[in-house]
């Protein structure tokens, strides 16, 4: 079964420095029907004005990936952690037990595009900590795992029994995946177009999988994805 989040479905908030696109129910967009797909709670799309970001704010008890598009993302934590994200790198986050941060748009001119990702953690109270990593290998046309639960190949450590996977495919080329039984998926589609098991899913489209074994993602023009496997 594949249920399809258009993209103009979401809910939509404009804060004039912030634009964000919420997928899921999140701050003042509530919708019962959307509240989260299995572990993943959040899926935000935010384009941040030049000079302008979130000051700082607390989580805890959450997972959170962050994946710049376009422009750059200057980060601060309250573990010591100062960073700027640019295009192509994923950022993680364990809340645990408590953090605080902020992130900000460092250019005077150029906006920010973000996806901000939370996922439950498998267990909560644990030790807050922080990961950064660019992923510019094997991502052609196949899937790059970007997250897991035990930084399998190289990619983040999740505290959670998912993976997230990332690849950028041409036109009219395809990646096949195997989904196991009681598993299920989440395809995003970051730029591009592309067909899910035939179904068309276009630029900032996502789709909730269950009870499939196979799924077949073609692109109809050159695209970027990110597929989660979840439990």
């Amino acid at each position: 079964m594949i249920t399809v989040r258009k993209a103009g479905d979401r809910g939509h908030a404009d804060h004039g420095w912030l634009k964000a696109a919420h997928t899921f129910s999140f701050a003042s967009y509530y919708d019962s029907d959307h509240m989260g797909f299995r572990v993943l709670r959040v899926m935000n799309e935010d384009r941040v004005a030049p000079g302008k970001g979130f000051g700082t704010h607390p989580h805890d008890n959450m997972e959170i990936v962050t994946y710049v598009l376009e422009g750059a993302l200057e980060h601060k934590d309250s573990m010591g952690n100062g960073e700027v994200l640019t295009p192509g790198e994923f950022q993680r986050m364990s809340a645990g037990t408590g953090i605080r941060h902020s992130e900000f748009n460092p250019s005077a001119d150029e906006p920010t595009h973000l996806y901000q990702i939370w996922l439950l953690p498998g267990e909560e109270g644990i030790e807050p900590s922080y990961e950064q990593k660019r992923f510019d290998d094997q991502l052609e046309n196949q899937l790059r795992l970007v997250a897991s639960p035990d930084g399998a190949d190289g990619s983040l450590t999740i505290h959670q029994d998912a993976r997230i996977y990332l690849s950028r495919l041409s036109n009219g080329k395809t990646v096949d995946v195997e989904i196991a039984e009681g598993r299920h998926a989440w395809l995003q589609v970051l730029r591009g177009s592309v067909t899910l098991n035939g179904t068309d899913l276009k630029t900032s489209d996502g789709a909730a999988v269950s009870e499939e074994s196979k799924l077949t993602v073609a692109a109809t023009a050159d695209a970027e994805i990110m597929l989660f496997d979840l439990p």
